[in-house]
Order: structure tokens, then C-alpha cells, then sequence
């Protein structure tokens, strides 16, 4: 979640779908311009990091065709809206 959000506010980047890998892992999925990607990443590993440990950090770019099927099978999807808002 941490890294979520801080991925999404450095740069230009949507989320697309999350996954339970296991043993307490996440994979996010987000799409946008490869090079908002490294600000997006940089981001979310460090917020990670503040408060556990990063396993990867793995970009993409311009997926083969199966993969794009296979990420957007994820089996979370973000919220369209948010549904309250914690300050």
C-alpha cells in the first residue's frame, strides 16, 4: 500500500491491478510512459522499504503481447473512486 501511493503521486503512472503472490507478497501492475517509471519505482521502493523489505523492483518495458493478458488477469483491480479519504 505504501508503495502504491507513492509510486502514484511521483509520477505520471495508473494502476492497473494488484496480486497476493504469498507469504505476505505483493505484485502491483501499472501502466504509463517508461520513463515516469523510474520515478514511480525509485518512489515506491524507498516508501517499501521504509516499512519492510523489498524483494523486486521490475519494469517492463513495451511487454510481449502474452504478458499485457497475463498482467490484466490480475486478481485485484484498484477502486475507481476513493471511497473516503484519511489526512
Amino acid at each position: 500500500m505504501e508503495a502504491s501511493d507513492a509510486a502514484l503521486k511521483a509520477a505520471s503512472v495508473t494502476m492497473t491491478g494488484w496480486d497476493k503472490v504469498g507469504s505476505g507478497l505483493v505484485t502491483g501492475f501499472y501502466r504509463g510512459d517508461v520513463a515516469a517509471f523510474k520515478a514511480a519505482t525509485d518512489a515506491g521502493a524507498s516508501a517499501a522499504a521504509d516499512v519492510g523489505e523489498v524483494v523486486s523492483v521490475q519494469v517492463i518495458p513495451r511487454p510481449h503481447e502474452d504478458l499485457k493478458g497475463w498482467a490484466s488477469g490480475c486478481t485485484k483491480q484498484p477502486p475507481a473512486k476513493p471511497r473516503a479519504e484519511i489526512v
